[in-house]
């Protein structure tokens, strides 16, 4: 029984040996777990802190939320590409901790990651202690160097252990100060850590010490070189420079004098900043036009002697602009805001943000024609998402009719609030024309629209939009916007130098340009009205203005000129041979109203064209304004939103409609009136529109048609559509499919070419030329658009009777 017993025992004394013979920590596949796991999670915060600074504002709201509502709460989501977990963590390490130093700890787990995997560093301890030094002082430093009392926690660069230091620091020892122990904690540092500073530093002053040995070196042949090498290296170098700058300012002069003559010019730098000092040297440069293959000819055409600078305007040079007169001002005197409205409205702000604990430094008011912005300084501490979510509460407290939080504002570094005003002033077309900013412009096509926020006129260059999409519900402006539009170029340009294209399927709207169709407008030959409202002549004018886009190609192909400013330019200057194709080119400026009725009615055969316009017509000096009440994805598709970056949005009726139009919400919030958010790429700016009447808008039509025009518009290429007589030509040569294709039609009773292309396996092409033989002889009616064709048989036994006669 007894050696019965020990048998056991003995099996686990040998188990446990086995068992404390190698500890679990020390086996290999447990370092490369853990080392595997360390990199894991340094890639996993990578990503989360890259994420975090550029949707860090976005996510503030959600971190609000308790931890347990953050995690199991499946509605929150964040954009972090982290997630919640990621977004947490770098919200608490960089926003809560460090800032942007905070990316060193990343570099600490991956170098921990690889020494445990078995990666040997030389100073690995050295590498950890250095790195929390530079954690410590880049987070104070960026925390001095920006610092801003009214901006967010998560806008600090220095995280809040870098803002908090560095305001203890500066009540301490002031700004001076902690700027000198910064840089004397800098300076430490590198001197101790790296042993190449000291040595640097020697040399960098030991080069200022001996500047006269240098001539000496240099003066005793070459046996000084051999003796140190590296200091000839320098002191050539510094010869070199000082040459250098004797032969900019001084190139008469020889080498004599070096003392002297570096410091005569220099006193005769601010004499050099006039440009006609520089023009001297570049006038024997005037044979570059020479250079250019295929002008030379052109040039030689002319006679011998110089010619004056070709004047488009030559043929209405007795042409004058409209007059200022001819607007009204329809100011009421309103603008300023009563003292006691400010005081209420911000004792309304001050109290409701309180009633949420959220206290404000500052607050200040920027009157506007009918907008007022209230800009507020959050005291430190306080999460820009608070304030943003309470929009409604500050409208409610307000009893306003509807207001707008921009948190934080672009390169202020405050929070605006915007505040209808209860006496709105109406922004008149007369007092933005008469402005020195749009009178005083240089811009090719300068587009004054209204007044932003700060009463001050807002104005752009439509050459470098290029193109404009408008939307807005109905009777909220958009067609008095785009009257101003168009008002505003007429007070610029000279007709020989602009053309309009007015496209209104309402044929209501533009009409009333039609009277200075002979200076302004351009159409197609033939056509009696310059107004296009017909549908199949909006295909054929769009499909003109891209033959006109292509042929203008070519003529910059052949000047060598990238777009048409240049283009002009040699043209004025006689550079370019009219005998040869040239011509001055006009701008063309296209305006459709009511796109959405176009895309409806014609579809593809609208919205591909104009694509087509929107991508490449941006150089030879053509552009589009769209606009629409209708802001639906069906109707502003991808293809035209990737195409018009600037975008105007009048007031619409939901959020959806407003992320449509400006992929962000904001339009839905605008108060109506010519109320209206103009984005160009990635600005947003509230700008109330200028109002003009239609009196004001036929007096200046009038004032332009009294005088002397061109005998004729300006004719756009002639574009010759599908019509009925080429299928004619077809009968001669039946497809051998036509009589398969005709009982196909007939059967399905739909006439589409896509599925005459798929139910007989062959090409487009071929479907579409049995498509023309079908219609020449009457299986089908005429195309309609992205519709399918109408089927005139209705069933076999006619259709019999139609091939037979055929035959």
């Amino acid at each position: 029984m007894a050696v019965k017993k020990r048998k056991p025992v003995k099996k686990i004394k040998k188990r446990k040996e086995k068992r404390n013979g190698t500890p679990f920590y020390k086996d290999e596949r447990f370092a490369y777990i853990v080392g595997g796991m360390v990199l894991i999670i340094a890639s996993y915060l990578t990503v989360a802190f890259v994420s975090f600074l550029f949707h860090g504002a976005a996510d503030q709201s959600k971190l609000d939320l308790s931890w347990p509502q953050l995690v199991f709460n499946s509605d929150v989501k964040v954009d972090n590409n982290a997630g919640k977990t990621g977004a947490f963590l770098a919200d608490v390490i960089i926003n809560r901790g460090f800032g942007i130093a905070s990316f060193i700890f990343i570099y600490l787990l991956v170098i921990t990651g690889f020494r445990i995997l078995g990666w040997k560093q030389a100073n690995y301890r050295k590498a950890w202690v250095l790195s929390i030094i530079s954690v410590i002082w880049l987070s104070v430093a960026l925390g001095f160097i920006f610092m801003k009392d009214d901006a967010s926690v998560y806008t600090y660069p220095g995280g809040r252990y870098g803002f908090v230091v560095s305001l203890w620091l500066n009540s301490l020892i002031g700004k001076t100060g902690t700027a000198l122990l910064l840089l004397l904690t800098a300076f430490i540092t590198l001197t101790a850590s790296f042993e190449g500073v000291l040595p640097w530093l020697k040399k960098l002053f030991h080069k200022k010490q001996k500047p006269e040995i240098v001539t000496e070196g240099i003066g005793e042949n070459e046996s000084v070189p051999k003796k140190d090498s590296d200091f000839e290296e320098s002191i050539l170098k510094v010869i070199d420079e000082d040459d250098v700058v004797k032969a900019i300012f001084d190139p008469d002069t020889e080498g004599d004098g070096h003392g002297t003559a570096p410091d005569d010019k220099e006193i005769e730098l601010d004499i050099q900043t006039d440009p006609a000092a520089d023009k001297p040297p570049e006038q024997p440069k005037e044979p570059e036009l020479t250079v250019e293959e295929g002008v030379d000819e052109e040039i030689g055409d002319f006679s011998h002697g110089q010619l004056e600078d070709y004047d488009p305007t030559l043929e209405l040079s007795n042409y004058k602009m409209p007059s200022i007169d001819l607007l009204v001002d329809h100011s009421t005197g309103n603008a300023e805001v009563s003292n006691e409205e400010l005081i209420s409205n911000k004792n309304k702000i001050v109290e409701t943000l309180r009633h949420y604990k959220i206290e404000i430094i500052k607050i200040r008011a920027t009157i506007g024609p009918a907008i007022t912005l209230y800009e507020i300084v959050p005291a430190p501490g306080i999460r820009i998402a608070k304030i943003k979510n309470l929009e409604d509460d500050i409208a409610l407290s307000l009893a306003a009719l509807g207001i707008r939080i921009i948190a934080p504002i672009p390169g202020r570094g405050t929070i605006g609030i915007e505040v209808p005003n209860q006496q709105p002033e109406i922004v008149s077309m007369r007092s933005i024309i008469s402005s020195k900013k749009f009178q005083e412009s240089t811009a090719e096509l300068p587009v004054v629209i209204g007044k932003t926020i700060s009463n001050e006129t807002y104005m752009f260059d439509l050459v470098k939009m290029p193109h404009i999409l408008v939307a807005g519900a109905t009777g909220q402006g958009k067609s008095v916007g785009l009257n101003v539009i168009i008002t505003s170029l007429l007070y610029k340009k000279h007709p020989a130098q602009l053309k309009f294209i007015f496209i209104d399927p309402k044929k209501v709207e533009l009409s009333l340009y039609s009277s200075i169709e002979n200076h302004f407008l351009a159409k197609l030959p033939g056509e009696e009205d310059s107004i296009i409202t017909d549908i199949q002549k909006v295909k054929n004018t769009l499909n003109s203005v891209n033959i006109e886009m292509d042929y203008r190609y070519d003529l910059l192909k052949k000047a060598h000129s990238r777009n048409i400013k240049e283009y002009n330019k040699k043209f004025i200057s006689r550079r370019l041979n009219p005998e040869k194709g040239h011509r001055y080119l006009p701008y063309i400026v296209v305006v459709i109203d009511e796109f959405a009725d176009l895309i409806m009615t014609a579809g593809k055969e609208i919205e591909l064209p104009i694509a087509r316009i929107a991508q490449l017509a941006r150089a030879v000096g053509i552009h589009m304004i769209i606009a629409t009440q209708r802001p639906s994805t069906n109707i502003i598709t991808g293809v035209i939103k990737a195409n018009f970056p600037t975008r105007i949005a009048f007031k619409v009726a939901s959020m959806i409609d407003s992320r449509t139009i400006l992929d962000t919400p904001g339009a839905n919030q605008l108060i109506g009136k010519g109320d209206m958010l103009i984005a160009m790429g990635s600005s947003m700016t509230r700008v109330q529109c200028a109002f003009i009447d239609t009196p004001e808008a036929e007096e200046v039509c009038k004032f332009i048609a009294g005088q002397q025009g061109y005998p004729e518009p300006f004719l756009l290429p002639e574009y010759v559509g599908e019509e009925d007589g080429p299928a004619a030509t077809d009968l001669s040569n039946i497809d051998e499919l036509f009589e398969e294709s005709a009982r196909l039609v007939v059967l399905n009773q739909m006439g589409s070419t896509s599925m005459i292309q798929r139910k007989l396996a062959i090409g487009y092409n071929r479907a579409g030329r049995i498509m023309d033989q079908l219609e020449a002889t009457g299986v089908v009616g005429p195309s309609e658009g992205s519709k399918a064709r109408q089927v005139l048989i209705q069933d076999e036994y006619s259709l019999e009777q139609l091939l037979n006669s055929l035959d």
